[in-house]
């Protein structure tokens, strides 16, 4: 306990720090670069270093640009507090949406993981290293309309009984692979392609990223299965006699349809409104209150993912106060770059930085934040997730020794998608994002 609050008072010194060197210099950049990014740098580096502090690092460097800001350079929506209340004003439904689908999501993974469903599935394979890819298939499936990160877990319990409870560490650098992979064409797989729904992308602009996905899941997963199979083959007539919870699959796809279609008509029938309320937020938690008589939730989950939903939060709040004017332009080849960003730093915040800017191929961008991220162990969520079920995972040497096939995959597979799809840019945003303050400033639909 004292070694965790030396850390958080540590961390959050050396940012006021910064915070203050950077202001009495009335310097609103360093080298070139603005001040809000380098802040921002060293809240994506802490979160990358202290892993087990993530919430305090992104409390500490949402709370330090905020007062930068404040003192600085002021807001889009004006200076001081004012300013300040009104970004926040502007930002909350998307902030809103994204706690309640969050939160919702983790209830749904929960009835999904208690539906029998992911201890059914492995009867189905062949005993060979076709076996191992298929476990690979599965996650890739269950990820496109469930949470990575409970992919990835489902994925890893799998696997314990599967394979004895002997996991190669490059086929569980497979599984982060299949799982980020499976949520990257899909806007309820993944937090980041909910976001870029959330904006405004149209879910079939995200759908194009299935092309990269499969071609990815292909090269890595056939060469973990083989790995895997070499190391501990698989276990046949696992859970012979479990049968499936039908009721709590029906609540499942209950809350994916009232989000899907809530988003649909809301985006079709009101677009005028749409970035009022979070409609689709509420809309899953009406789902979720609709199906109580159905199955008992588990409520318990909530106090579980609290914390991990504010560290996103945080992050997202962070990202939504940069000079985004001041960032390269999106192009394929930014793009290609954020996915070896996205292995260090975490990808929610990337995305949001993106969504800011504006004008990515949005397809090509979900795969890249993504994937990339399976490239470490600490580089997506659902890594950091699937390590702390198998410590023995949490080595960056070992991750890319015997994971090598991920960064590989990830290479070819975004080539791939711009040989065969193409960059096509899409502006999502009703008019360019400035944080320079503005009397009348224009508000971005979200």
């Amino acid at each position: 306990m004292t070694f965790s609050r030396n850390i958080r008072s540590a961390t959050a010194l050396a940012a006021l720090l910064f915070c203050n060197w950077a202001c009495a210099a009335d310097a609103p950049a360093v080298a070139g670069i603005p001040v809000e990014f380098i802040l921002f740098a060293f809240t994506l580096l802490g979160v990358a270093l202290f892993h087990h502090h993530t919430f305090y690092v992104a409390l500490t460097g949402v709370s330090v640009i905020s007062l930068y800001k404040i003192s600085v350079t002021g807001f889009r929506t004006g200076a001081g507090l004012a300013g300040l209340a009104g970004h926040l004003g502007h930002e909350w439904v998307t902030l809103a949406n994204l706690f309640c689908l969050l939160m919702g999501f983790a209830l749904l993974a929960r009835h999904f993981e208690k539906s029998h469903v992911p201890v059914i599935l492995p009867r189905f394979l062949p005993d060979d290293w076709r076996g191992a890819f298929g476990v690979l298939a599965m996650v890739w499936v269950i990820s496109s309309f469930l949470d990575n990160i409970a992919a990835a877990l489902i994925g890893g319990a799998m696997a314990h009984q599967l394979f004895r409870a002997k996991v190669h560490i490059g086929y569980l650098a497979a599984i982060v692979a299949a799982s980020n992979a499976g949520g990257a064409f899909s806007v309820v797989g993944d937090t980041t392609t909910t976001m870029m729904w959330i904006a405004g992308v149209h879910p079939s602009s995200v759908l194009e990223a299935v092309l990269a996905s499969a071609i990815a899941l292909v090269l890595s997963g056939v060469v973990a299965a083989r790995q895997q199979h070499a190391y501990s083959p698989i276990l046949k007539n696992v859970h012979a006699h479990t049968r499936v919870d039908w009721g709590r699959l029906f609540i499942v796809a209950l809350i994916l349809s009232f989000a899907m279609i809530t988003n649909i008509v809301v985006n079709t029938r009101f677009t005028a409104i749409s970035d009022s309320f979070p409609f689709i937020g509420v809309a899953v938690w009406a789902a979720i209150i609709v199906s109580i008589p159905v199955r008992r939730h588990d409520w318990e989950v909530l106090g579980e993912s609290l914390k991990g939903t504010f560290f996103l939060l945080f992050l997202v709040t962070a990202a939504s106060m940069m000079p985004v004017e001041k960032l390269p332009a999106a192009s394929w080849q930014t793009t290609f770059g954020l996915g070896f960003v996205s292995a260090v730093f975490d990808n929610i915040p990337l995305t949001a930085l993106a969504i800011k800017q504006d004008g990515y191929d949005w397809g090509f961008l979900a795969f890249a934040v993504g994937y990339g991220g399976s490239m470490l162990w600490f580089g997506s969520s659902a890594g950091v997730a699937l390590a702390n079920m198998y410590p023995e995972a949490k080595s960056a040497g070992r991750w890319l020794r015997h994971g090598w096939h991920v960064a590989l995959a990830y290479v070819v597979a975004f080539i791939a998608l711009v040989v065969l799809r193409g960059w096509e840019p899409e502006v999502i945003h009703k008019a360019p994002l400035s944080d320079t303050p503005a009397v009348a400033p224009a508000h971005p639909r979200h």
